[in-house]
């Protein structure tokens, strides 16, 4: 008899939207699994950007979780009741004049 339960599922907010997740599982994973694979913008030149190094190094998947920017998000795992908020919307231009 095996002693281990089922994953539990929590709900989560991704940019603005419900979504399902298991518990525990990495913010990345969710993301990706729920079609979502840019999660930011470089700043310098405005190119999407999406998870490379799975390990937190890159700096590549940074998303706001909970109203914190710059939380690695294949370093966190979901928790019931997160916020997730990823960077895809352009990026403000310079007045030119």
């Amino acid at each position: 008899m095996s002693t281990n339960s089922p994953p539990q599922t929590v709900t989560v907010t991704i940019d603005g939207a419900p979504g399902q997740a298991w518990a525990g599982q990495s913010v990345t994973a969710v993301l990706v699994a729920a079609g979502i694979w840019p999660l930011r913008r470089n700043p310098v030149n405005g190119q999407l950007r999406g998870p490379f190094c799975g390990m937190g190094v890159c700096l590549e998947c940074e998303v706001t979780i909970n109203g914190r920017p710059g939380s690695r998000s294949c370093t966190a795992h979901v928790t019931d009741g997160m916020d997730i908020r990823t960077h895809t919307e352009p990026l403000p231009t310079a007045a030119h004049g």
